[in-house]
């Protein structure tokens, strides 16, 4: 039969739960092709969440049949070969979890690296195609020319339409007031999309004496500003000595739209910059009222602002309670606010947690991941009101089916484990492998672990074919309690269903991110309470600890900072910065 699979999945209540992979890539907990590849004889798995003693074997709807074992379990620190020899266990490598910062670039990277080359030299265009692409683009001129020249060069285009717009676009470094000027000569008028194309190029180099003359044109020309022309004025007006000119655009600009976290942030760091934290502060609440997230920008310019304790320590909150985590550079600023505290004695180290959730620096206990009864109960009635009852929730399944599925759970006894069987089997590549990969999950749960568990599948697994081995669905349905719904369903809502039903320590095994469902909740604090049960729920890698920031009281904070620009939105960091004040 060859190399088999030994797949390792720790997992514990009190600690961080590890998935190991070692053979061929097969279930491989999110991450498939990137998992460590180590063949050995004898598949092997430890899984430790809450068992379940039974007697009766796990059984499809209106099956039956006996258990057979057919995972002989090796020794933690070794496997015991067919004459009893034992031989070295083999080297593991922790893999990260796929919510950690990075993960997901890195697996884009990989999968890049192992695609085919298509083209080796794509960027390297035919020269006839390339300078037949170019032949319609007009090409500025190396310098500002008086308006005759502008007139001889645009007949020698062949007065193309919008020539002065397209030109204008061109201008990145001069030449753009000249144009103007012969624009100006030839038709009598400025257009008000020139003139934003000229304003877009003077703000870009910095020529804030040019944009001021363009505020005085559009002024008196034109009734009323749109956004992009208000964006650009309050971002250069903010950098010059006219900085409150800045303020009454913005004013003038919530009368019509409203204004961005960009529009906000400009003034704030003007109104800071020229000592007026007051105009900052409530510029600040208003952002917030708004119900807008500030740029990481404004926050490390109030942070550079000495006293106001509160108001710092309630950008913290804020972060918190939206986790929110701040840059490199924002962290930077948080600790040189806190050090610099006159009369108390903070000190900042940057640090990482254990997979126990202990501070490396301080050695305090972070807050763990686990969402106590009262947020679990809110949870479950919003995921089962919103994504299991929501208005589509007929469009992945039908009421008959749901109501057969929710009568199914109710006669079952509370899984341990959910698996999303699918899912499962398609991690492994090689189709033939399908069902034999999912066959050794449920082995390893139910033979080695004991846990009751459930199997979600669609009925077209039950087709004998090349990826679905008949033996090895009925040895499944024999070890498991196993759901199949229709091929056109989705199982997610099932999922979702099945493991909130059973109770807070029933856990799930799928590489579905979930991305669809949560956004599904009617608000971001019940979405960010979702993903904190996914990261303490989906068996990938569950640290015992939340990536929040978080507070002991007076004396310690602790906050998860960004060190990556390559973190996606549903990873969180792996850095923390710890601070202490002396007691």
């Amino acid at each position: 039969m060859g190399s088999t699979f030994i797949l390792k999945v720790r997992t514990s209540l009190k600690s961080s739960q590890l998935f190991f992979l070692h053979g061929r890539p097969a279930f491989s907990t999110l991450q498939p092709p990137w998992v460590l590849s180590v063949c050995s004889r004898e598949p092997s798995l430890t899984l430790g969440v809450r068992r379940t003693h039974r007697s009766s074997s796990g059984q499809t709807e209106g099956q039956g049949g006996v258990r057979n074992r057919i995972i002989r379990s090796g020794e933690e620190d070794g496997t015991v070969n067919g004459e009893g020899n034992k031989r070295s266990a083999p080297r593991q490598r922790i893999h990260k979890s796929v919510f950690a910062a990075g993960t997901a670039k890195r697996t884009a990277d990989i999968l890049r690296r192992r695609a085919p080359l298509v083209c080796e030299y794509k960027d390297e265009e035919e020269p006839e195609r390339r300078s037949a692409r170019g032949a319609g683009e007009l090409q500025p001129p190396e310098r500002p020319l008086p308006s005759n020249e502008w007139k001889k060069l645009k007949e020698s285009q062949g007065n193309p339409p919008r020539f002065e717009i397209q030109m204008m676009k061109a201008l990145f470094t001069s030449g753009g007031e000249s144009l103007l000027t012969f624009v100006a000569t030839e038709t009598g008028t400025l257009s008000y999309e020139l003139l934003l194309r000229y304003l877009t190029l003077c703000v870009s180099s910095g020529h804030d004496a040019e944009v001021f003359d363009v505020y005085d044109i559009m002024r008196g020309s034109f009734p009323s500003l749109d956004t992009g022309a208000s964006s650009l004025f309050i971002k250069a007006f903010s950098r010059t000595a006219r900085w409150r000119e800045a303020l009454n655009i913005l004013q003038e600009l919530k009368k019509t739209f409203s204004p961005s976290p960009r529009n906000y942030g400009d003034v704030i760091a003007a109104a800071i910059q020229h000592g007026d934290t007051s105009t900052a502060w409530a510029l600040y609440d208003e952002l917030i009222d708004n119900g807008l997230s500030p740029h990481q920008e404004t926050w490390e310019t109030l942070f550079k602002v000495a006293g106001k304790k509160e108001r710092h320590l309630g950008i913290l909150l804020h972060m918190r309670n939206n986790q929110i985590y701040p840059q490199q550079s924002l962290a930077s600023s948080i600790k040189s606010w806190f050090e610099s505290l006159t009369g108390q004695e903070w000190t900042g180290n940057w640090t990482t947690a254990t997979p126990k959730g202990v501070c490396r620096s301080c050695g305090s206990e972070l807050e763990s991941i686990q969402l106590t009864a009262e947020e679990y109960q809110q949870l479950k009635d919003r995921v089962m009101t919103d994504i299991i009852e929501g208005q589509d929730v007929f469009t992945k399944t039908t009421p008959e089916e749901l109501q057969r599925f929710k009568l199914f759970v109710k006669r079952k006894p509370a899984f341990d484990v959910v698996v999303d069987g699918l899912n499962v089997a398609n991690s492994n590549k090689d189709k033939s492998k399908q069902s034999e990969t999912l066959l050794l999950v449920v082995s390893e749960l139910v033979d080695r672990q004991g846990l009751t568990v459930l199997v979600l599948g669609r009925k077209h697994m039950l087709r004998p074919s090349r990826s679905w081995d008949r033996h090895n669905m009925n040895l499944i349905q024999q070890k498991a309690h196993c759901f199949f719904t229709d091929n056109i369903s989705e199982d997610d809502p099932f999922l979702l269903y099945a493991t909130l039903h059973s109770g807070n320590h029933c856990r799930f095994v799928s590489r579905d991110l979930m991305r669809d469902h949560k956004a599904c909740l009617p608000d971001g604090a019940t979405r960010r309470l979702f993903f904190k049960w996914q990261r303490g729920h989906q068996l990938v890698s569950i640290p015992s600890y939340d990536t929040i920031v978080q507070t002991s009281g007076r004396n310690s904070w602790h906050i998860p900072y960004d060190d990556t620009e390559d973190r996606s939105t549903y990873e969180v960091p792996q850095h923390w910065l710890c601070l202490n004040k002396k007691l």
